[in-house]
C-alpha cells in the first residue's frame, strides 16, 4: 500500500466490540497502536473522533477515524485486500454472514440482561437467550453444512470474529454462570464453534483473562442490580 500507514485502536479491554477489531488486525497481520479509554473519563481524542455515540471501538487509519465494530471489520477487509479475507467472495455466502452478524448482537442483548436482573425476570431473559440459541443452531447449518468451522487450515472470518467475541471464552461464561450455556447435547454446533475458536493463537492472544472477566462481570452485576434496588 505504498508508505507504511499509521493505525490506531480505541478501546476498552473488557469490550467484546473492540475485540472484534484487535481479532481482525491481527488477522490480518496489520500492525496497530492500541490505546486503552477509560470509559468513566473519556479522552478528547475519542469524543472527537466518535461525536455520535461516543463509545469504543473506534479504529484511526491514518488519521480518519472509522466507528462502529461490524463498519470496522469491513473497513479492513476492504482496505488490506491481501489475504486472509474476513467475508466470503461469493455474494450470497457474503450477505448470509451480514445476516446473522447483528442476529448474535440481540443474544448479547440477552446476555446482558442476564447479567443485570434476578429472579423471574433474569430467568425469562435466560430462556429468551436459550430460544434465540436454538434459532442460530438450526439456521448456521446453511452456512456450516458440514459442521463447524476447525481454523486448522484457515484464519476465522467476519462471521467468526463476531460470534466469538461473544461466546469465544466457554470458561469465562460458564464460571460466571455457575453452568455451561452451549452445552454439546442442545448445541452441537454452536458449542463445536465456540471450542474451536477459543484454540486460535490470535483469538488467545485478544481474550481477556478468565478471572480478571469474571471479576469485571461480577463487579458490572453489582452495580446492576444496586440500581434496581
Amino acid at each position: 500500500m505504498g508508505e507504511k500507514s499509521s493505525v490506531k485502536l480505541h478501546g476498552f479491554w473488557a469490550s467484546p466490540f473492540v475485540m472484534r477489531a484487535a481479532l481482525a488486525l491481527k488477522i490480518k497481520g496489520i500492525e496497530f497502536e492500541y490505546i486503552e479509554e477509560d470509559l468513566l473519563n473519556k479522552s478528547e481524542q475519542l469524543l472527537q473522533y466518535n461525536p455520535v455515540h461516543k463509545k469504543v471501538p473506534v479504529l484511526v487509519h491514518n488519521g480518519q477515524p472509522i466507528a462502529e465494530s461490524l463498519v470496522i471489520l469491513e473497513y479492513i477487509d476492504e482496505t488490506w485486500t491481501d489475504p486472509p479475507h474476513l467475508l466470503p467472495k461469493d455474494p450470497y455466502q457474503r450477505a448470509k454472514h451480514r445476516f446473522w452478524a447483528p442476529y448474535f448482537q440481540t443474544l448479547f442483548d440477552l446476555m446482558l440482561k442476564t447479567l443485570k436482573t434476578e429472579g423471574e425476570e433474569q430467568q425469562k431473559a435466560l430462556n429468551e437467550l436459550l430460544g434465540k440459541l436454538d434459532v442460530a443452531e438450526e439456521g448456521l447449518k446453511e452456512i456450516f453444512p458440514t459442521g463447524a468451522p476447525s481454523f486448522q487450515d484457515g484464519s476465522p472470518g467476519y462471521l467468526d470474529i463476531v460470534f466469538c467475541s461473544f461466546f469465544g471464552a466457554p470458561e469465562t461464561m460458564e464460571e460466571f454462570f455457575g453452568a455451561r450455556l452451549l452445552t454439546p447435547e442442545r448445541y452441537p454446533l454452536l458449542s463445536s464453534w465456540a471450542a474451536a475458536l477459543s484454540q486460535v493463537p490470535a483469538v488467545k492472544e485478544v481474550t481477556p483473562p478468565a478471572p480478571k472477566m469474571v471479576g469485571f462481570l461480577k463487579f458490572m452485576r453489582q452495580n446492576a442490580l444496586k440500581s434496581n434496588a
